[in-house]
């Protein structure tokens, strides 16, 4: 049974380019980690590694039906991840981001299932916190998103919070202290043609989402 990671403390606001280096390394060599976003403690896999995603829903005990969104560090990778970037996302992208909002878009062919849970749909979200956003573009790729809880179970704003069943899986924990938590990304599905789908209404308003997305 694998042991304790290594937790290294960084900070908030600057993170410590050896922390984020290292960090990287591990989701490179298809490794997990647990890391900094803006409400919660989340899980960092290599999101085209599909072993690694695997073992993602395997620490959380996640159903193999449910997709995990990922974290990219610029709109650009986008052209690895989905068919096409629709004029109504463009309008999300240019008004929410970074963070705050979780686009979904049809899935290239290419992208494995694991991740999308089969759904051929992928969510996208480009990281408002500074750790987060250090790391995905260290690792310059993307990355799994999803929080670093249980399936079903409350999400961590601190690492004390991190259940063991999720640590001992893990090779590295990155530190960032207590998080706002708060209420999280707004889910928004731009599949369905020329208006936003809101799967699940986070921090921006439904109204607010349509307005911009019109």
């Amino acid at each position: 049974m694998k042991g304790r990671p290594g937790i290294i403390k960084v900070a908030p606001a600057d993170p410590s380019t050896e922390a984020i280096k290292k960090a990287a390394l591990i989701i490179k060599a298809g490794g997990t980690i647990a890391y900094p976003t803006r409400c919660l403690y989340g899980l960092g896999a290599d999101a085209f590694n599909a072993a690694a995603v695997d073992k993602i829903y395997s620490i959380k005990q996640r159903p193999a039906q449910k997709p995990i969104l990922v974290l990219i560090d610029h709109p650009r990778q986008l052209k690895r991840l989905v068919t096409q970037v629709p004029m109504v996302a463009e309008k999300l992208m240019r008004k929410f981001w970074p963070g705050k909002v979780t686009i979904v878009f049809e899935a290239r062919a290419d992208v494995s299932p694991v991740l999308t849970g089969g759904s051929r749909k992928i969510g996208v979200r480009l990281p408002g916190h500074p750790v987060a956003s250090a790391l995905v573009e260290a690792v310059a790729g993307p990355i799994t998103g999803t929080s670093a809880n249980l399936s079903g179970s409350p999400g961590c704003h601190r690492i004390s919070d991190l259940v063991p069943l999720v640590v001992r899986r893990l090779e590295l924990v990155l530190d960032a202290g207590p998080l706002d938590g708060g209420v999280g990304s707004t889910v928004v599905d731009t599949t369905q043609g020329d208006r936003p789908a809101v799967l699940r209404e986070g921090v921006i308003s439904v109204r607010d989402i349509m307005m911009a997305g019109s």
